[in-house]
């Protein structure tokens, strides 16, 4: 009888130490499932982390565009996409990146211009924000400010900037208007185009290079005071586009020698094409024409260099303001030949040789 409990006893305890023991088996067969989980769970964020711990501002930002559909900067605020989307509008130019369209706002009568940006040229939308905003924040008398950045459904884009009625630069020269022969307009024209160049280089807290300065991206208003527009729409195209826009300016004689890609663009090369312009002001000519010397492969400046050393000064200016400067009783030719050999500065095949924009200022103020 005394056994036979012994016997149970051991028994009852051996199931109950083999009870015990599976339980403890359980337990760490899941405590390892759950640390391995856990493991991979980690690993995964960690991969996350770096596949999109580089692009997660950008896509932050596209986000956030994607949300607010219009961008509004000063001078925009009452404006709403509905404004735009239904404002009836007439083609003004086009290129290969884009088309710019005369637009009214019928709710409030204004004429706005909208530059449509093809989605195929335009560089990402995270990168396209960052440099609308900066644009959007410059002002200055002789810059033409970008007013609003409309981002549509499928990612196209258009910019809103003020019309200027009397159109561009390069239309006011070849229209044959006696306002574009008078020596005080082009002065006052030329000193405009220096005072807006030279905010974008020296009076922003980051210079903004303008990448694509010629006359037909200088617009005026009723007074011929002008306003440089376009400035910094290189930084908002994928690297095709931004060639092609620098492929059209070498094409019209405004590309600097020593630039072979537009984002090396600079102050310097900005310079340059400010050359071209007082010189196509002076002569009232093409940057590269093809009668000029009866050869397509001469620049202006390098025509105009070997006309004066030729001493056939007559063939270098318009002949309206030559007129005006050999009047008697007038100082203009002094104040002609000054702003010529400004314009040659400006043109130095050496780039370190240019004028700066503040020495463009300087002169053009003792020559008016």
């Amino acid at each position: 009888m005394e056994r036979s409990h012994k016997i149970k006893l051991l028994l009852g305890f051996l199931c109950s130490l083999l009870a015990l023991l599976v339980l403890l088996a359980l337990c760490h067969y899941f405590r390892k499932r759950l640390r391995w989980r856990g493991r991979r769970k980690s690993e995964s964020l960690e991969v996350g982390d770096e596949r999109g711990g580089a692009g997660a501002e950008e896509e932050e930002e596209e986000e956030e565009l994607e949300a607010e559909g219009l961008v509004k900067f000063a001078g925009a605020e009452s404006l709403t996409v509905h404004d735009i989307l239904e404002a009836p509008g007439e083609v003004v130019g086009k290129s290969s990146y884009g088309t710019l369209y005369r637009a009214k706002i019928e709710r409030s009568g204004s004429v706005l211009l909208l530059r449509f940006l093809r989605p195929s040229s335009a560089g990402r939308t995270g990168e396209v924000l960052l440099v609308a905003r900066a644009l959007g924040a410059v002002r200055h008398p002789n810059l033409v400010p970008l007013r609003a950045m409309y981002v549509g459904p499928r990612g196209e884009k258009l910019f809103l900037q003020p019309f200027y009625a009397a159109g561009s630069l390069k239309q006011f020269l070849r229209a044959g208007v006696a306002e574009a022969h008078r020596w005080d307009i082009i002065l006052k024209l030329s000193l405009g185009i220096a005072k807006g160049l030279d905010h974008l280089h020296t009076g922003l807290e980051k210079p903004i290079v303008h990448g694509n300065l010629k006359t037909n991206n200088i617009l005026l208003d009723a007074d011929y005071q002008p306003h440089l527009a376009d400035f910094g729409l290189h930084l908002m195209l994928n690297p095709a586009a931004a060639q092609e826009m620098l492929k059209a300016s070498a094409a019209q004689g405004y590309k600097a020698p020593e630039l072979v890609k537009l984002k090396d663009a600079s102050k310097e090369t900005d310079v340059y094409s400010l050359g071209i312009i007082l010189f196509e002001m002076l002569a009232q000519k093409d940057p590269i024409n093809i009668n000029f010397l009866q050869s397509k492969d001469f620049h202006l400046p390098i025509s105009l260099r070997n006309l004066v050393l030729d001493h056939k000064i007559s063939d270098v200016f318009d002949s309206e303001l030559l007129s005006q400067s050999l009047d008697k009783n007038s100082g203009k030719a002094h104040g002609l030949l000054m702003l010529f050999q400004l314009a040659i500065a400006c043109c130095s095949p050496s780039p370190a040789s240019r004028p700066d924009t503040k020495h463009v200022i300087s002169r053009l103020e003792v020559i008016a």
